[in-house]
């Protein structure tokens, strides 16, 4: 791992709440708890900020991040979750 990224999260706050929107480890580096210490610095920066909670975004046939966050004392809000979307520039202009 010396120098490697291997796993990642994104995060924010609003003013309200702070949120996790993505989280990911490389395969090959899971079950070594890089995903519960990527998920506790972002906690400190958001209590840094002054952040009162966070909510985390898990899509519900991720059992292994589901699992995570119970053992971390997150509260299940909801079990669904709707996503939209809605392309802003055509794929023509990446091009």
């Amino acid at each position: 791992m010396a120098g490697e990224v291997v796993g990642t999260v994104m995060g924010g706050y609003d003013g309200y709440q702070g949120s996790a929107y993505y989280l990911a480890v490389h395969p090959e580096y899971r079950g070594r708890g890089i995903a519960n210490a990527l998920i506790s610095r972002l906690e400190k920066k958001l209590i840094a900020k002054g952040c009162p909670q966070i909510m985390f975004l898990v899509p519900e046939e991720n059992d292994a991040t589901i699992c995570m966050c119970e053992k971390m004392a997150y509260e299940e809000l909801q079990q669904e979750n709707i996503l939209y979307t809605k392309r802003l520039i055509d794929d023509q202009a990446f091009e």
